[in-house]
């Protein structure tokens, strides 16, 4: 005896109550995407239900198996949209925290702006080092300045004087502490300058501190911060 499509097995009452409550269900929870692709693979899979081999008929074990990995995939889908949220709301957090240091100064190793007045520079000399050097750099890469300094470690004023009393031209310099002994260069150290935060933002995922000077650096190159000075 030929059997044809029309004796095609029907689903139960019961499945399709089943299957119409699960798409009930999540058009009712989200109107977004995720929950009309899930309506989408009901009525894929009612389909396929229908429309299968009735001399060789899907496993119920297929039929799991594919509900339980769109399953997962849906889980997955919602738990990173969850962790994002989470993640704005967490440098939000951060941002509002940040607030506080406005007005403050930090310390960190940037390139000093030069206006003509000292600028107070904080030093790192090899421990090890006979002599200390501060190396002088323009914007260009140029080393414009050498100026030797005491081999220790600490804070002194850069008058960006040459050796005939000249300044240097107004703009940003960077400035290292070249560490040396019996001639030979031990280690080379960028300085660190306090500066004051005018500014606390997001910018790419990221927190970034801008300074009275207008440079801007992340968060965590901050070293340290303090009260400004009052002038008398």
């Amino acid at each position: 005896m030929e059997v044809t499509s029309s004796t095609q097995p029907k689903p139960s009452a019961s499945e399709a109550q089943v299957a119409s409550k699960a798409a009930g269900n999540e058009a009712g929870k989200t109107g977004n995407a995720l929950s009309s692709d899930f309506e989408t693979f009901l009525k894929m899979l009612t389909t396929q239900m229908r429309n299968q081999d009735p001399l060789n008929p899907v496993e119920s074990a297929d039929f799991a198996v594919q509900l339980a990995t769109f399953s997962t995939v849906e889980q997955q889908v919602r738990t990173n949209d969850l962790l994002g949220g989470l993640g704005a709301r967490l440098d939000t957090l951060g941002l509002g925290q940040l607030s506080g240091w406005i007005g403050l100064e930090a310390e960190a190793r940037v390139p000093v702006t030069y206006d003509g007045a000292p600028v107070t520079l904080t030093t790192k000399v090899d421990p090890q080092a006979d002599a200390a050097q501060l190396v002088v750099t323009d914007g260009q890469g140029r080393i414009v300045q050498r100026q030797d300094i005491a081999p220790t470690s600490g804070r002194l004023d850069w008058t960006g004087l040459d050796a005939s009393g000249v300044p240097l031209a107004n703009g940003r310099y960077t400035i290292a502490v070249q560490s040396s002994a019996n001639g030979e260069t031990l280690s080379q150290e960028v300085v660190s300058v306090h500066s004051r935060i005018t500014e606390a933002r997001l910018a790419d995922g990221d927190t970034e501190i801008v300074l009275a000077d207008g440079q801007s650096l992340r968060a965590s190159e901050i070293i340290s911060l303090r009260q400004p000075k009052t002038k008398p």
